[in-house]
């Protein structure tokens, strides 16, 4: 009975690690913008909306892989690195990650058919680069139709903005979705330095935008789409993505 039962706890996990194996990968999209409009202040992608989701969709078994727009160099806003964050720090202390920021994958020579999530991180610098970046908008487009998971916190849900169905209606159209709020734009003072404001901008193209409460967790699930307000709600939004991919 011993030797079965070896067998059995063997095989279970051989089974379970095999599974995880198998499981096809997240793929996290960040910006490649690094400068605040016209001004002189740096921007990028915010550190905690990529180290954050990392350490979910990592811990449920999946791999995470980076892209951008154009692909290389993604900076990071100055501001938002903060290793007394010890998620943040598991995160910049792991070289393949950091590698995978420093260096990304061009999102136009990637199949999303081979992940099972997109995700795109937040940061100020993805109002200026995803919003008319036809790529990104082709992606979700096809990734959203084949019955794929999309998902964006922050500012990230600039990347939905010009994303338009086969039947020529936009995808946010009657989707209620989170994002970086009015409020919060004024909070941190760059309401006039911004493109667009990204509320606004969601609910323009038929979305209802559900507003939490300044800085505080707010993650919003319609259908396969999953947004989230702001770096608080990373975590959350992550969460919401695994739940989604194995329904």
């Amino acid at each position: 009975m011993k030797l079965i039962h070896r067998v059995f706890v063997f095989s279970f996990a051989l089974l379970l690690t095999t599974s995880l194996t198998l499981a096809k990968p997240i793929l996290t999209v960040v910006t490649n913008h690094g400068q605040m409009g016209n001004t002189d202040t740096p921007t990028g992608y915010f550190l905690s909306e990529v180290a954050h989701p990392w350490r979910v969709f990592t811990d449920a078994g999946y791999a995470v892989e980076f892209a951008s727009p154009l692909g290389g160099f993604a900076p990071m806003d100055p501001k938002s690195f903060d290793l007394s964050d010890p998620i943040n720090r598991a995160f910049w202390e792991t070289l393949k990650m950091v590698e995978g920021v420093v260096s990304t994958r061009p999102l136009n020579e990637l199949e999303t058919g081979d992940y099972a999530a997109l995700f795109f991180a937040g940061g100020h610098g993805t109002m200026w680069d995803f919003p008319d970046s036809a790529v990104v908008a082709e992606s979700i487009g096809s990734f959203y139709k084949s019955g794929g998971v999309v998902a964006a916190v922050c500012h990230g849900p600039a990347a939905l903005v010009n994303v338009t169905l086969e039947n020529g209606k936009p995808l946010l159209s009657g989707k209620r979705v989170a994002g970086f709020t009015n409020a919060e734009e004024a909070a941190v003072k760059l309401t006039e330095v911004m493109p667009f404001l990204l509320q606004d901008a969601l609910a323009e193209k038929g979305a209802t935008f559900v507003a939490g409460k300044n800085f505080e967790p707010n993650v919003v699930v319609s259908g396969r789409l999953v947004t989230g307000q702001n770096p608080a709600s990373a975590t959350g939004v992550a969460e919401a993505v695994i739940n989604l991919i194995e329904e």
